[in-house]
């Protein structure tokens, strides 16, 4: 089904290549803008918003899990189930550009429609805990522009990162599953 949804034009053969990285970045991007639904709902940006800086970190695990099921629907369908570690790695690059591209329309959303009481609320509780001194330096880094860019940047460091993490299990895997036939053909 997601296939379907999700067919990109092949116009190219480069943009063929970027296919599956175009829509698993997009169902990330989905995955991430449904999580700040969740956040708010659960009362993170407000009433429960001294926990936020800790729970919202709990994002890690679908944001893994997104990683790990497209870097395997590529394996799969791109390299027959084995892939090295420039392969997986290279996957999850063009993932987290995707991401780091969307990143900014997401981050609208969210602060505009999905939370738009967020910065209202952290800016005088970050103050009060001592985060910053001042109510103007919590609004300089509270704020639609500087969320966008760190967003970006964010998005290609963290997934960067989570891609190097899944290539290298990837690629022991693939090792392994290259002696293991070795054994078997060696007998």
């Amino acid at each position: 089904m997601l296939n379907l949804i999700f067919k990109f034009p092949e116009t190219t053969t480069t943009m063929k290549t970027w296919n599956l990285e175009m829509k698993w970045g997009v169902i990330f991007t989905l995955v991430a803008l449904l999580w700040m639904v969740m956040e708010k709902a659960l009362g993170w940006h407000d009433e429960h918003l001294d926990k936020h800086m800790w729970l919202t970190n709990l994002f890690a695990i679908p944001a893994i899990l997104v990683f790990v099921l497209a870097m395997k629907e590529k394996r799969m369908k791109a390299y027959n189930g084995s892939v090295n570690f420039k392969q997986a790695f290279l996957t999850a690059v063009k993932i987290s550009v995707v991401v780091a591209i969307l990143s900014p329309f997401s981050q609208y959303l969210t602060s505009v429609y999905i939370t738009p009481d967020y910065f209202k609320n952290v800016i005088p509780l970050s103050v009060e805990m001592g985060y910053y001194n001042t109510i103007e330096e919590a609004e300089a880094y509270f704020n639609l522009e500087n969320y966008m860019v760190q967003s970006v940047v964010g998005a290609l460091i963290m997934g960067v990162v989570t891609g190097a993490i899944i290539a290298t299990i990837q690629h022991f895997k693939y090792a392994k599953r290259q002696q293991d036939k070795g054994m078997i053909d060696a007998q």
